[in-house]
């Protein structure tokens, strides 16, 4: 069948295909490229030519050469350079063409196109399977960086934004406690690690500090920016912050691991907002009754 044959509402369905088609044949090289794990390397040239199949397949009925967008696929690689591979893999599955109302058109009216589908579903099923990335097997190590920093430096800076009204005099308890909790934690998962029997305890416990070290740096950040008289705009940025790291990396565990976000989203937001809050009327009352200034 030949592109004149084809209904246009169709032929877009085929377009779109063959433009997705051609993104994972570019993106799955370009992972495997960068792979160090050999297994995982085999896999993804693996993956890059069944896309680079599928393509040619519905170029046979477009008798085009479609190319995805060059700034798609500069972000997809940019992406996985920053959050790897399993999460860009899961992006790209969430955002597959064939799907719905879309997807049964096709297939009534190319019955090789069924086929084509299970065959893609199926390969990319266990290859999703076997796919093993360092960086998931130590997000717990993040979690309890990323965690344990939102909760204490939260706290600690709310607590003392009222007391002294000073931007650069509030960073403080962010810099200083924050540089010595972030060897402090990272020595301590070391340690805990050691403790279970864990051959990767030195990596866990980096996981862990950068992870820390990371948050201080994002919750420090808005009161080294802002000016002096500018207390109460930092202290707003930096609970807009919270809560953006929290969405972030909540959204990253959603898709990587298929983890439900809404509710670990709230679990971790409601922690650390509630401790920010607490300790900014605890500032506030300290402010009052004790006398403390900047």
């Amino acid at each position: 069948m030949t592109s004149s044959a084809l209904s246009p509402q169709l032929l877009a369905i085929i377009r779109k295909a063959q433009i997705d088609e051609e993104t994972g044949a570019i993106l799955y090289s370009f992972m495997a490229q960068r792979e160090k794990n050999a297994a995982n390397r085999r896999l993804l040239r693996q993956m890059a030519e069944d896309e680079a199949a599928h393509a040619a397949t519905w170029r046979g009925y477009t008798g085009e050469q479609l190319r995805p967008r060059r700034g798609k696929i500069i972000w997809l690689k940019l992406l996985t350079v920053l959050l790897g591979f399993t999460f860009v893999f899961k992006t790209l599955e969430r955002d597959e063409t064939f799907a719905g109302e879309e997807y049964q058109q096709l297939a009534e009216e190319l019955p090789e196109a069924q086929a084509i589908l299970a065959d893609e579903r199926r390969h990319e099923a266990e290859l999703e399977a076997m796919l093993d990335e360092e960086r998931l097997q130590y997000v717990g190590s993040m979690v309890l960086g990323l965690n344990d920093a939102l909760v204490e430096l939260t706290g600690a800076i709310a607590g003392v934004t009222f007391a002294r009204a000073n931007p650069r005099l509030v960073a403080l308890p962010g810099i200083i406690p924050g540089g010595s909790s972030t060897l402090s934690m990272a020595a301590s998962n070391f340690l805990a690690e050691r403790a279970a029997g864990h051959a990767n305890a030195l990596k866990s416990s980096l996981y862990t500090g950068v992870a820390y070290l990371i948050t201080v740096a994002l919750l420090v950040l808005p009161y080294l920016l802002f000016p002096e008289p500018m207390y109460l705009a930092a202290f707003i940025t930096m609970i807009a912050v919270v809560v953006l790291i929290i969405l972030f990396f909540n959204y990253y565990l959603s898709v990587a691991k298929d983890e439900p976000f809404l509710r670990r989203f709230g679990e971790m937001a409601a922690i650390s907002l509630s401790v920010a809050v607490i300790a900014f009327v605890i500032g506030l009352l300290a402010k009052r009754f004790l006398g403390i200034d900047a």
